[in-house]
C-alpha cells in the first residue's frame, strides 16, 4: 500500500513538474517570438509607446529558461533514484534557487514553479503541523510573488503586453492557455496536498485546515487583486489629470496673455497684432495636439520630438513670445538625459511653474535653474511676481507636490519674494548619461 502512495506522490510531482516545464519555456518563447515579430515588422516605437518595461534580451531568457527546466527535470529524476536524505536535501535547495532565478527573469509573469516546490517539500517533512505550514507557507509565497501586486513598486514587463499586440481572436485563445495551465497547477497543488496529508496522517481535521488555508488565501488573492486595480486606477486617473491640467494650463495661459498684448496692439500696430494672432494659433494648435497626447496617455509632445534641454528651451521661447515675459533658463549640465519618468517631472514642474507665475503672479521675469550635485538634481523656479504670503494647496501646487514624491523627491514653496519652487530630485542616471 506503501509503494502505491509513493507512486502516486512521485506521478503527482512529476505531473506538476511537467505542467510547469510547458508554462515556463511556452511563456518565455512566446515573449520571443512577439519580440522578433514586432522588430521586423517596424513596429518597436508604437510597441514601446504602451509598455513601462521590456527584458533587455527576450532570447537569452528563453534559453535560460529552457536550461533552467532541464536541471529543474534532471533534479528531480536524481531525486528519485537516490535514497541519501542529505543529498535530497541538497537537490531541494537546487531547485530552490532555480526556480526563484527562473521567476524573477520572468518578471513574476509566471510564479506556479513555487507551488511544484512546496509539493516537493512537503513529501519530505514529517508531522502534520508541519506540512500544513508548509502549505500556508506555498500559498502565502505564491500571493506575495505576484506579478500585479509588484508591478506597483517596481517596473516589470507583462505578458498580457504581449498578448495584447495580436488580434482579438488571438487575444482570447492566448489569455485562455495562459489561464488554463496556471488554475490546473493551482488544482494539482490542492490535490497533492489533500493526498499526502490524508495518505500519512488519515485526519479530516488537518484536510478542513488546509482547505481554510486555501480558501483563506484565496481571499486573500482576490483582495490584493481588487487593491491593486484600485490603486492603478487611481494612479492612472490622477496622472492623467495632471497631464491634462498641465497642458490646458500652460497653453491657455499663453494665449490669454498673449491676447491681452494683441488688444494693446491693434490701435497701434495692425500688423504686429497680425503676427502676434498668427503666433498664439500655433500655440494653441500645439496644445490641442498635446493635450490629445495625454489623453492617449503618452508622454508631451516636445518631449518625444526633443531632447529635454531643446524641450524646456521651446516651451520657454513659445511662452515668451506669446506672453511678454522674459523666462531665463540656466543649468551646468552639458547633457540633461535621465528616466522618462524623471524627464516628464522635471519638464511638469517647470510648465506649470511658468503657468502660475504668468497667470497668478502676474511675473515680469521668471528664473529657471538646474544643477546637480551627487546624484540629485536641484531645480528652481524663481519669478518677481507678486508672490504668497499664505501658500494654499492649490491643483497646480498639489501636482507639482505629487510629481516630485512620486520619484522620492522633495519640494519646497516659498511666496515671501516673489514666488520661488525649490525641488530636490534623486535622479538614477540613465546609461546613455555622460
Amino acid at each position: 500500500m506503501n509503494e502505491e502512495k509513493d507512486k502516486t506522490v512521485v506521478l503527482l510531482q512529476a505531473s506538476m513538474l511537467a505542467l510547469n516545464v510547458a508554462a515556463v519555456i511556452l511563456i518565455s518563447t512566446f515573449i520571443n517570438y512577439t519580440t522578433k515579430k514586432i522588430i521586423d515588422r517596424y513596429e518597436a516605437r508604437s510597441f514601446l509607446d504602451g509598455v513601462t518595461a521590456i527584458p533587455e534580451n527576450p532570447e537569452h531568457v528563453r534559453n535560460y529558461c529552457v536550461i533552467a527546466m532541464c536541471l529543474l527535470a534532471v533534479s528531480f529524476l536524481f531525486r528519485q533514484i537516490v535514497k541519501n536524505y542529505r543529498l535530497i536535501v541538497c537537490s531541494m535547495l537546487f531547485d530552490l534557487v532555480l526556480c526563484f532565478m527562473v521567476i524573477y527573469t520572468l518578471n513574476f509573469n509566471y510564479n506556479g514553479l513555487l507551488l511544484f516546490l512546496f509539493a516537493t517539500m512537503i513529501s519530505l517533512v514529517k508531522g502534520g503541523k508541519m506540512k500544513v505550514t508548509l502549505v500556508a507557507l506555498a500559498i502565502g509565497g505564491y500571493v506575495l510573488a505576484d506579478y500585479e501586486l509588484l508591478s506597483i513598486y517596481m517596473p516589470l514587463y507583462h505578458l498580457s503586453s504581449y498578448i495584447q499586440y495580436y488580434p482579438a481572436n488571438t487575444q482570447q485563445l492566448l489569455y485562455g492557455i495562459f489561464n488554463i495551465l496556471i488554475s490546473f497547477n493551482v488544482v494539482l497543488f490542492i490535490v497533492y496536498c489533500v493526498y499526502v496529508i490524508n495518505a500519512q496522517r488519515g485526519t479530516i481535521e488537518q484536510i478542513n485546515e488546509l482547505y481554510h488555508e486555501i480558501q483563506t488565501a484565496n481571499e486573500q488573492l482576490q483582495e490584493y487583486a481588487s487593491m491593486t486595480e484600485k490603486m492603478t486606477q487611481t494612479k492612472e486617473r490622477n496622472r492623467l489629470a495632471r497631464e491634462i491640467h498641465d497642458t490646458l494650463g500652460h497653453t491657455l495661459t499663453g494665449i490669454a496673455t498673449g491676447l491681452d498684448a494683441c488688444l494693446a496692439l491693434i490701435d497701434i500696430s495692425p500688423e504686429q497684432t497680425k503676427k502676434q494672432l498668427q503666433l498664439l494659433s500655433e500655440v494653441s494648435r500645439e496644445g490641442i495636439r498635446d493635450v490629445r497626447r495625454s489623453v492617449n496617455e503618452l508622454r508631451p509632445d516636445a518631449l518625444e520630438r526633443l531632447s529635454l534641454d531643446a524641450a524646456i528651451r521651446k516651451m520657454i521661447t513659445d511662452m515668451s513670445q506669446a506672453s511678454d515675459v522674459k523666462i531665463y533658463f540656466s543649468t551646468e549640465e552639458k547633457h540633461l538625459k535621465f528616466d522618462e519618468d524623471e524627464e516628464n517631472a522635471i519638464y511638469r514642474v517647470i510648465q506649470e511653474s511658468i503657468t502660475n507665475a504668468v497667470r497668478h503672479g502676474k511675473a515680469g521675469k521668471i528664473w529657471i535653474t538646474l544643477r546637480r550635485q551627487y546624484n540629485e538634481i536641484t531645480l528652481s523656479i524663481r519669478d518677481d511676481g507678486i508672490g504668497a504670503k499664505e501658500i494654499k494647496s492649490g491643483f497646480g501646487t498639489k501636482h507639482i507636490r505629487e510629481r516630485i514624491e512620486m520619484l522620492h523627491g522633495t519640494v519646497e514653496f516659498d511666496g515671501s519674494d516673489g514666488f520661488t519652487v525649490t525641488a530636490q530630485i534623486p535622479i538614477r542616471w540613465g546609461e546613455n548619461y555622460d
